[in-house]
């Protein structure tokens, strides 16, 4: 076997270790599934083992679970539902001769336990686990659209009850050793290292070769659907369900479908439901694209697929950062925890202090969680200088300037910084809408200056989008994503254009709300179907995030660039009066279209003086019709885009708005979205809408011919990378 070494020692305990080569991670491959069954007959019929420790061989941890790719193109390869069947009842099927082979089997996990890998210790009788705020545990499948299929939805139910279960795998919640010891999920937590010898004790203690559900007097904690409270707990919980996904993710309803109906019968059975309904939700479009864009393509962008290939690998030590708000703050915050040497730097002592002090605020969090020690919050906190000096500059692989959005500011700080640079280093722009091309007039090295825009909070967007100005040259390009790479975020490199390609798709989201607020639309109706769009919050909700006197600032720089050329959005005035009239500046100063002083925040009553409301009766048909509209505008804006080459790769396109402004991750992305309603399609309903809501909504060239040649955009990319092969 290759993936599974088996050891017996004097006691007769094996010691499974789990270690797939060439990897830094254990995943769950088709060749790691096809090695299980040997390892579980080794187990049952070698009358040297007593019991069996299951372990890993990885320092990085126990199993990530399984790899997606592999595991989806096994699945579906075969071309009948039979096939597909047969392929998702691998993995079932072996995990359940496990834990019924009549021999004891204790995991010491030892690291992370995702997915599938959690899934193997839970076919285990025993579970230790190491005390450590690195080691997770956790089902986190239903964050790309599916949900566990290794026996997960059967066991955990069986485990902590079908409403623990159903919170813990519906959220896709990982638990720290402790908590899951508390919950129930494992057995034991050990001082970390002994994990193995704490699992070979309780078999050598007589530990029990029988599952808690295959014996006879079990009975199912919380009780089942027919239970007096159990009942409830479906009841209840599919309206959470409903609440928190508005149906548009069938893994929710197949998850609570799989634990209805598995949690009735005898497990056998259970895992056969199970599995059912699993390959059910990965045949459903939401499931497959969002695999791809989620895992696939954000795991090819994490690993710098874009990276220009004949430039050498750089690993910055030391990057200085301008502008110590929340942003720059922020920045140099990761860029400690990745082991970088920082310079922050704002116009006096006082407001570099306070960047620093909220670097500060959140490394105490990750203190009091447990997931650093004092010596290494120190370490991390002295890493970071707040300082007025741009003397310190020297030495850096790379300033990132993150000041106000005021093009003579940044020329200002960029002449000053590039005084200090040696040759090779890069300087970067936090900018979120000002073209890159014009913002390098201010340097001297145009070459070596580039866009890298972050987004707020920085300690928790993974996305980092890198723009290209007209003169920026693959060095500072391959040097950005290094450094991107380094600090543990997802990056997508795109082409110059106001507004780039995130902030300028994002902004019809918020626009095409404020439409239907002129158009006399509820404000309250225009949020709820904006959520239920599957976007993280509705547009009036977002428009007060990202604050409105700030759309004021740029709408207002906009129109100095354009001249005759700018025409305001719909419902601007509205948004105008707000800020210039009456100082609503959205959450930030806790009065926008929402009233932010009282909890929970509520709609702002004068808002009807400004937009008085026609529509208020929704019917099922308008509400879809009003979704579509909103998930259409952001789309027909990307493939703009792709047609003025400001992005040319679906991958991060997709991922890029997922990421970026939370397009309903659901789609797999606006790219993905198009492709899956077909190219015909969606121009024959864009145009319906251009008709009735004017020209933003007229595809492009691009996609009417698309339509006409019957292309797709990944199909495209895929005929472009077999090319380059």
């Amino acid at each position: 076997m290759e993936n599974f070494k088996i050891d017996v020692d004097a006691d007769g305990i094996a010691l499974v270790t789990f270690d797939v080569p060439g990897r830094s991670m254990n995943t769950l491959t088709s060749g790691v599934m096809a090695e299980i069954p040997q390892v579980v007959e080794r187990i049952k019929t070698d009358d040297a083992i007593k019991g069996a420790v299951l372990t890993s061989g990885k320092a990085s941890g126990f199993c990530a679970g399984a790899d997606l790719g592999d595991m989806a193109g096994g699945m579906l390869a075969g071309g009948s539902l039979q096939d597909a069947f047969d392929a998702g009842w691998r993995l079932n099927g072996a995990l359940r001769a496990l834990e019924t082979c009549g021999k004891p089997v204790a995991a010491a996990i030892n690291g992370l336990a995702l997915g599938g890998g959690l899934e193997m210790t839970l076919a285990c009788h025993y579970r230790v686990a190491g005390d450590s705020p690195k080691i997770q545990l956790g089902l986190p499948e239903i964050k790309v659209g599916l949900f566990p299929g290794g026996g997960g939805t059967q066991r955990l139910s069986r485990l902590i009850g079908v409403q623990a279960a159903m919170m813990a795998m519906s959220e896709g919640k990982s638990f720290r050793p402790n908590d899951a010891k508390g919950a129930g999920i494992i057995h034991e937590v050990v001082p970390v290292g002994g994990e193995v010898e704490a699992a070979r004790a309780w078999i050598k203690a007589g530990g029990k070769a029988v599952q808690p559900w295959d014996d006879k007097s079990f009975k199912l904690p919380g009780g089942g659907p027919y239970h007096p409270a159990g009942i409830q707990n479906f009841l209840v919980g599919n309206a959470m369900l409903r609440k928190q996904s508005y149906g548009n993710y069938p893994a929710v309803l197949n998850l609570m479908k799989a634990v209805y109906e598995g949690v009735q019968v005898p497990m056998d059975a259970a895992l056969r439901i199970e599995t059912r309904y699993f390959i059910k939700t990965l045949m459903t479009p939401q499931a497959q694209g969002m695999i791809r864009s989620l895992f696939l393509s954000k795991q090819e962008l994490d690993k710098g697929a874009v990276r220009p290939a004949g430039v050498p690998k750089s690993d910055p030590k030391k990057v200085t950062v301008l502008g110590a708000g929340m942003m720059g703050a922020g920045i140099a915050y990761v860029q400690a925890l990745a082991g970088i040497e920082t310079i922050l730097i704002d116009r006096d002592q006082e407001a570099a202090d306070k960047g620093k002090a909220h670097v500060e605020e959140l490394l105490k969090k990750r203190l009091s969680r447990g997931q650093i020690d004092q010596a290494k919050f120190d370490a991390l906190l002295g890493s970071v200088t707040a300082t007025t000096d741009y003397d310190l500059i020297k030495g850096s692989d790379l300033v990132i300037e993150a000041v106000f959005e005021n093009r003579e500011i940044k020329a200002e700080v960029t002449k000053r910084a590039e005084a200090q640079l040696q040759p090779g280093a890069i300087f970067g722009s936090n900018t979120s809408t000002l073209p890159i091309t014009g913002l390098a007039e201010a340097s001297v090295r145009p070459e070596d200056f580039i866009g890298i825009h972050f987004f707020s909070p920085v300690d928790k967007m993974m996305l980092v989008e890198v723009i290209l100005g007209e003169k920026t040259g693959e060095a500072a390009i391959a040097k950005s994503l290094d450094y991107i790479m380094k600090i543990k975020k997802t990056p997508i490199v795109v082409n110059d254009g106001r507004g780039f390609y995130t902030s300028r798709c994002f902004g019809t989201y918020v626009a095409e709300g404020l439409a239907m607020l002129e158009e006399g639309y509820a404000p309250a109706m225009i949020d709820n179907i904006g959520r239920m769009t599957g976007m993280p919050r509705g547009p009036l909700e977002m428009h007060d995030d990202v604050a409105l006197d700030l759309s004021v600032k740029i709408a207002k720089q906009t129109k100095e660039d354009l001249g005759d050329a700018y025409e305001p959005l719909p419902g601007w005035k509205i948004v105008q009066t707000m800020v210039e009239d009456l100082g609503r500046y959205g959450r930030k100063n806790g009065k926008g279209f929402y009233d932010y002083e009282t909890k929970p925040k509520k709609l702002w009553s004068g808002l009807s003086d400004l937009a008085p409301v026609k529509i208020n009766d929704s019917t099922p048909e308008l509400v879809e019709d009003q979704k579509r509209r909103l998930l259409y505008r952001q789309a027909v804006e990307v493939a703009r885009c792709w047609e003025e080459g400001v992005i040319d790769d679906p991958r991060e396109a997709d991922v890029g708005a997922i990421l970026a402004w939370g397009f309903a991750p659901w789609t797999g992305g606006p790219i993905t979205m198009i492709d899956q309603t077909g190219l015909k399609a969606f121009v024959a309903q864009a145009d319906v809408y251009a008709a009735k809501y004017g020209p933003r909504f007229s595809p492009p060239q691009l996609l009417r011919d698309m339509a006409e040649q019957g292309r797709t955009f990944y199909g495209d990319f895929a005929g472009k990378q077999k090319a380059a092969a």
